[in-house]
């Protein structure tokens, strides 16, 4: 198989094993976890604001440690930590033992992207990056997808789930040894230290930063919310979580379309899908139809707007790729961390039309961190 497919293949599957199985399914079985480990709302929240900023800290050490020590070693490591601390899920006997392993296994998403990002700078010709990386990108989108029928076959055993989670997780590990080259590590001194905050990147981290806080609202709590505003058990939620995952895969266009239209309309157009979609899901006007449109709106949108992000920062940062993908999804990620808590106080104060509403209408304020270079824009 040509190498830069072969990166491609286990990129994909590498993203999604760290960011669907360990750091998204966790939504998923949450009304399951909440029935056996008696979780509140606000510990909900504050348990998945944990895994964010788990993966905010490792985001930042993985950049670190790609430029020095090559994308290799990094994407084997993000595989392994993530099967560990799935082990530690599927084990948990209370909440701070479970938040402890979500936080673990939320970390090796930070540890997975940037390697990859770096990897494609390596060994993928410069016209054919972006759409590789979106499409990497895009593994998040399958590997939620494969959680939703794993909850239906395993009927909710969440323990169960995690555990076949880990083991995906370590078959990946051996995948990266084979597939991901090695000498990715930064060779200019100009890849030491702090990255320059240029306009760009500021809005960057505006704009990532608020997507991911109002991204929440179906991530941490998805589950959550069609139980109480449709009455469904793990069956129903399962489904939302297929939709939602396959779905994202459409992600895999953000490079086309954006360099088709541009960064600036791509971004707005799908803040607005996905404002749509936490609407459709979490309102108590919705209806079961309605529920798995939004979260059809929600996964394509989420995904694709990672991709822009992801774009966004590479672009910026040619010379430092790993680091230009670290700004945009540490943001995300810290948007995240303070988003989660931030959803499930919410639902604990008010109700759950309020917080779903409030956190839509977040959605909108991204946009308005319009980027400003020329290059950026359509041809």
């Amino acid at each position: 198989m040509n190498p830069s497919l072969y990166l491609g293949a286990t990129g994909f599957g590498l993203i999604a094993v760290c960011y669907g199985f360990a750091r998204f399914a966790f939504g998923l079985f949450l009304p399951q976890i909440d029935a056996d480990l008696s979780l509140s709302s606000t510990i909900s929240g504050l348990i998945s604001g944990g895994a964010f900023l788990g993966y905010c800290v490792a985001i930042v050490l993985s950049a670190y440690l790609t430029e020095r020590i090559g994308a290799r070693a990094v994407a084997i490591g993000a595989a392994l930590v993530a099967a560990v601390g799935m082990v530690g899920i599927a084990v948990a006997p209370s909440p701070l033992l479970l938040a402890t392993a979500v936080m673990l296994a939320g970390s090796s998403t930070g540890l997975a992207s940037p390697p990859m990002a770096a990897a494609v700078a390596a060994i993928v010709r410069p016209d054919r990056q972006s759409a590789t990386n979106t499409i990497i990108n895009a593994g998040t989108g399958a590997g939620v997808a494969l959680s939703g029928p794993i909850a239906l076959l395993l009927g909710g055993q969440w323990r169960l789930a995690f555990a076949g989670f880990a083991a995906a997780a370590f078959i990946m590990a051996i995948a990266a040894a084979f597939s991901v080259p090695s000498k990715t590590k930064a060779t200019s001194k100009t890849a030491a230290g702090l990255p320059p905050f240029t306009s760009d990147i500021v809005r960057l981290i505006v704009a990532a930063f608020l997507m991911g806080a109002s991204s929440t609202a179906l991530w941490s709590f998805g589950g959550l919310l069609v139980s109480h505003q449709l009455g469904w058990n793990n069956t129903g939620a399962g489904l939302l979580w297929i939709t939602i995952g396959t779905a994202g895969i459409l992600g895999a266009a953000a490079g086309t379309l954006v360099a088709r239209f541009g960064l600036n309309f791509t971004h707005w157009c799908f803040l607005a899908a996905l404002a749509a979609g936490i609407i459709l899901v979490g309102t108590s006007a919705t209806t079961p139809l309605l529920a798995l449109l939004g979260g059809m709106l929600f996964g394509a949108a989420y995904i694709m707007l990672t991709g822009v992000y992801l774009i966004w920062g590479v672009s910026t940062l040619p010379d430092r790729p790993a680091t230009g993908l670290m700004i945009g999804f540490l943001t995300i990620a810290i948007g995240q961390t303070v988003g989660a808590p931030l959803f499930g106080l919410l639902m604990d104060q008010l109700n759950i039309d309020y917080a779903v509403t409030i956190f839509a209408c977040l959605k909108f304020t991204a946009g308005l961190a319009s980027v400003s270079n020329a290059k950026h824009q359509a041809a």
